[in-house]
Order: C-alpha cells, then sequence, then structure tokens
C-alpha cells in the first residue's frame, strides 16, 4: 500500500478511535456512599488532630475550621447551660438568658472540658443570621475568636465583635440540604433490630455491613421517661451506624457514655449518627455524655439538650434550647467529628450523546459495568459509509436527592481521564491523510 494511502488510513481510524473513546470514557458512576451534605462531618484544616482526644481540659490537641454546631432556626441559651466547643452558625438568633443563680458565662468556640480542638484563632466562633442577645449581668465568651453577627447584638459579648448583615449567607441552603438528606437517610432498609427493654434499648446489627442501619418508632428511654442503657450488638468494628427515629417526637435519655473513653459507644462515636427526620419536639437528656452526632430534619422542630455533655457534631434545621427547663448542671456541646459513610442519595439520571462522522467499516463493542448502588450501559455502533456513534449512560440510585443550594459539593472524587482532546487531534490526522490521498491521485 502507498504510503500516502496508508497514513490517510491511519489518520481516518485514529478519528474514529477518538470518538469512540470519548463516548466510552465520560460514562461515570457515583460513589456506593457518601458524607453529611456540604461536605460536614470530618475535621476540616492543616491543624486537625491525628485523633480527638477523650474529653479533658489540657491543652489544646488542634484546630478544627469545619461547622460543629448548625441551628436552622434560634440558639437559646437556658438554665445552667455551660458552652459550646467549635464553631457555631445559627439562621436566626442567638439568645441567652440563663437562670439565676447559676454562672453567668456561656462558652463558645473554646471551652474549659472538651476534646479542646477550637476554631483556628481569629476565625469566627459564632456566626448568626439574626441578632445576638445577652441577658444582663451575663457573658458570652468568644475569647480568641470572632462574633460574626447579621442582626444586631445586645449585651456583653468577650472577643471580636463584626456586624455584618451578610454573615450568614455563606450557609444559605445549608438547611434545606440537610433537611433532604435527613428525610433520604430515612429511607434505608434497615439492617438490624432496636428492642426497648426498659433498662435498656438493645441494637443488635446482621455483623457484616459496613452500614449498620436501625430504626426506631419508640423513645429511647426507660419506664416514666427515666434513663436507660444503650448497648450496640453485632456492629463491625469499622462500620457506620445510622439510627433513624421516626415519628413526630422523640425523646433519648440515657446513662451511657463517659468522660474517659473505653465505652462501647465512645468507641463508635465517631461513626454514629441520630437521625431524626421528621419530629418536631426532640430532647436528648440523662446523665451521660451522650456520644454520636446529631440531625435532626425538620425545621419546624425544636429540641431541647439538657444531658450533662454532647460528643460529635450536632446538626438540626430547626431551634435548639440548650439548658432548658430542669437541666442538668452546666450542659456542654463538645467538638468531634463525623466520619462515618452514609447511604448516597442521588436521583436517577439518564443522558445521551450522539457523534457524527464518516469512516471507513469499523466495528462494534459493547461496555458495561455494575456496581451495588449504580448500573452502567455504554454502547458503540457504526456502519459503512457516513457512521453514527451514540453513547447512551442510564444510572440508577436511590430517588431522594439533596439539593445544592449553596455550591456545596457531595462529591468526594471523580474519575475517568481527559481522553476527549484526542478528538480535535483524530480530526486533523483525517483531513490530512485526505489531503495526502487526493494529492497523490493528482
Amino acid at each position: 500500500m502507498p504510503r500516502t494511502h496508508l497514513f490517510g488510513f491511519l489518520a481516518a481510524a485514529a478519528a474514529v478511535a477518538a470518538v469512540t473513546v470519548t463516548t466510552v470514557v465520560t460514562v461515570t458512576t457515583s460513589s456506593l456512599a457518601d458524607p453529611l451534605p456540604g461536605g460536614l462531618g470530618p475535621c476540616v484544616g492543616p491543624e486537625c488532630p491525628a485523633k480527638h482526644p477523650a474529653i479533658n481540659n489540657g491543652s489544646f490537641a488542634g484546630r478544627d475550621d469545619a461547622i460543629n454546631v448548625f441551628v436552622g432556626g434560634d440558639f437559646l441559651v437556658r438554665q445552667s447551660a455551660a458552652e459550646a466547643e467549635g464553631r457555631v452558625v445559627v439562621g436566626g438568633k442567638f439568645d441567652q438568658n440563663k437562670a439565676a443563680g447559676v454562672s453567668s458565662i456561656y462558652n463558645i468556640g473554646i471551652v474549659g472540658v472538651g476534646s479542646r480542638v477550637p476554631p483556628p484563632a481569629g476565625s469566627d466562633f459564632l456566626v448568626t443570621g439574626g441578632a445576638v442577645t445577652i441577658a444582663p449581668d451575663q457573658r458570652l465568651i468568644a475569647e480568641g475568636g470572632t462574633v460574626h453577627h447579621a442582626g444586631p447584638l445586645t449585651g456583653n459579648v468577650i472577643g471580636t465583635k463584626k456586624a455584618d448583615s451578610g454573615a450568614f449567607s455563606p450557609y444559605q441552603g445549608l438547611a434545606a440540604q440537610l433537611t433532604t438528606a435527613s428525610t433520604c437517610y430515612a429511607t434505608a432498609p434497615a439492617t438490624g433490630t432496636a428492642v426497648n427493654q426498659n433498662y435498656r434499648t438493645l441494637f443488635t446489627g446482621d455483623g457484616t455491613s459496613k452500614l449498620q442501619v436501625f430504626t426506631v418508632d419508640f423513645d429511647i428511654t426507660g419506664n416514666g421517661g427515666g434513663a436507660q442503657g444503650i448497648e450496640f450488638a453485632g456492629i463491625p468494628a469499622d462500620a457506620t451506624v445510622l439510627v433513624n427515629l421516626v415519628g413526630p417526637a422523640r425523646r433519648i435519655a440515657t446513662y451511657t457514655g463517659e468522660i474517659q473513653d473505653g465505652g462501647q459507644l465512645n468507641g463508635m462515636r465517631e461513626r454514629l449518627l441520630w437521625n431524626f427526620p421528621a419530629a418536631t419536639d426532640v430532647a436528648i437528656a440523662g446523665t451521660a455524655q451522650f456520644q454520636g452526632s446529631v440531625l435532626v430534619g425538620n425545621p419546624a422542630s425544636t429540641t431541647t439538650v439538657t444531658a450533662p455533655g454532647t460528643n460529635g457534631r450536632f446538626f438540626t434545621t430547626g431551634s435548639l434550647t440548650h439548658g432548658g427547663t430542669g437541666g442538668g448542671t452546666g450542659n456542654e456541646l463538645h467538638a468531634y467529628p463525623f466520619n462515618g459513610d452514609l447511604p448516597a442519595c442521588a436521583k436517577p439520571t439518564t443522558s445521551t450523546t450522539t457523534t457524527t462522522s464518516s469512516t471507513k467499516p469499523t466495528s462494534s463493542t459493547t461496555t458495561s459495568s455494575s456496581a451495588s448502588s449504580s448500573s452502567t450501559t455504554s454502547k458503540t455502533t457504526a456502519t459503512t459509509g457516513p457512521a453514527t456513534t451514540t453513547g447512551t449512560v442510564t444510572t440508577t440510585q436511590p430517588v431522594v436527592a439533596p439539593t445544592d443550594d449553596s455550591g456545596y459539593s457531595d462529591d468526594l472524587a471523580g474519575t475517568g481521564s481527559g481522553f476527549g482532546k484526542l478528538v480535535p487531534f483524530g480530526v486533523l490526522l483525517l483531513i490530512a491523510g485526505v489531503f495526502l490521498v487526493r494529492r497523490h491521485r493528482n
């Protein structure tokens, strides 16, 4: 075969190959499990410790640039509530009005006792979309950080104060994402059982699943609403545990969870999520250092925390009362990350891409792949003469999808290479080949 004919044939083949490869590699599948919306949960920034220590009052173990407490509505500090560790973001107002006769101080950002992993120095310790109101003769301590407020500030605040009508703007839409995610998580099929035995609630997993899911339609309390134990069985060491507490009102009162690590729930803390998707009235009470992160999905809800301490992220789309009538002494919100893998929540998507080019006869190739949470099929066809190459991608996943109003991305990884760059190169080769063939004939 003359060199010009060979070069022209190879150029045409290269163009077809480039188009075909592009069709195949644009197929993508989503991950099998996701974090919380907006990247919430893990510690953020270069100063994160390798491991968060047990509750202590020692030196700082590191710094965390993530949100530890998110409240879509109002944050009320009542009774003898003492402190909230980490960054606190509030969509509504922050109102401190503690009971008479208790400490007049509420610490935020940096606390006396906790994980001792505060936000970075000088950063926002408290962000509000509304007013900050501190009752007379009381103090809000945000020393070393900033109180970044959209509404008026009244009362005694220690720390940098920054008035800004757009303070909450970066977090707009986050509450809606959390609501949708909470609703989605509640549809995950249970992998185990939960039984209230009065003196304890026993959760029994399947012993193998990486995501252990429990659906609870009762209060986790003893008779008369008193505190009880919480125990888990059949949970693999590295599993994420999702507890969906369904119903219009739910209460947890427990004595399980310690200051010093070593207990079962303390060990599960960073992969344990308590999800309240629909309740308008949520209570977390008892005498324990409550372990695990909390997600309350109903924006019309009020959550009241009277437990001595919570240890994990605390995200509610509604309002939060820290302290409250009948609360214990010195209620504290401690900063610990959530590092679990939750159910992937995405809409089914179908897309079709068609590219037409003139080719010599080519063969057809069919490629298919599948995963437990998605299925993908790619088909390439070609005919003699003018050929049409069609790629059809169908991905099936859970139906509920968190919205993404705020520019956050839940996608942790991307797959595929930039084969699309071969298309212009292949076309140029095709043109060069045709030109040389015609020149030779002439």
